[in-house]
């Protein structure tokens, strides 16, 4: 069972990196247009649009994504510690 958290965790980890590049390619012009930005757009923006219908832009900032990054390491947080609580309770 430690594997199977540990390879969630993982690819939390790497979700949150593509999330990062993803807000990243937003400050360079057509960087989102490319390959790797339509990948990046096909996966982040679903999560993304959850958090921008809640919360507003500032201005010309959206900090939706800071917001689900938030979350996302939360819910990575959540997950190790309910394992370590399973594993407490099993014991």
């Amino acid at each position: 069972m430690y594997t199977v958290v540990l390879i969630i965790l993982k690819l939390m980890k790497i979700y949150s990196y593509a999330l990062i590049a993803y807000i990243l390619m937003s400050w360079f012009p057509n960087a989102r247009e490319t390959a790797i930005g339509q990948f990046l757009g096909k996966i982040c923006e679903p999560y993304l649009e959850v958090f921008r219908r809640f919360i507003p832009s500032i201005g010309m900032i959206d900090i939706s994504p800071i917001v689900a990054i938030f979350v996302l390491q939360l819910a990575s947080s959540g997950l190790l510690e309910l394992y370590f609580m399973v594993q407490r309770w099993i014991q």
